[in-house]
């Protein structure tokens, strides 16, 4: 397969896991989420969806330099992504769609620790790639924060 193909799909898969996540945010963002006890540090709405799609675009990328490499560890080191991007898409779904704080808890932590996992593992690619997960393995620890505290507090 071509570098500019597995670039493309790259770009998409994430993307793709974040449009499964928007449905189900968007459909009770305003009904169910806004009823709930925030801690003075939530964010405003409007920012979720550039952060995301920021994070969702450097994540296409590193999934691009990890799937075009030659590393013999690539198949593992992939399936490591994969399977924090799964956790990411679930989230949404366990906390908006099921309306339960306590189960985004329990995707969430999981999909932080996976997420610095993949930061160390590779490494053993690209330094690029591991860098561009930093700020994602950031944006994940801060919202499970968020998540926990709007547990604490509902």
């Amino acid at each position: 397969m071509p570098n500019w193909l597995k670039l493309i799909i790259s770009i998409i898969l994430p993307q793709a896991a974040g449009l499964t996540g928007a449905y189900f945010t968007i459909s009770s963002a305003d009904s169910w989420y806004a009823a709930l006890e925030k801690p003075f540090f939530n964010p405003p709405p409007w920012l979720f969806g550039p952060v995301w799609t920021t994070l969702y675009l450097m994540m296409g990328w590193v999934c691009y330099l990890i799937w075009k490499s030659n590393h013999p560890q690539k198949r593992f080191l992939l399936s490591l992504y994969f399977i924090q991007l799964a956790l990411n898409a679930i989230w949404s779904p366990a906390f908006f769609g099921a309306e339960s704080p306590a189960l985004g808890l329990l995707v969430i932590i999981p999909l932080g620790a996976l997420v610095f996992i993949c930061i160390l593992q590779f490494k053993k690619i690209s330094p690029w790639a591991s860098g561009l997960m930093i700020p994602y393995f950031l944006w994940v620890c801060f919202a499970a924060l968020l998540n926990f505290s709007i547990w604490c507090l509902n």
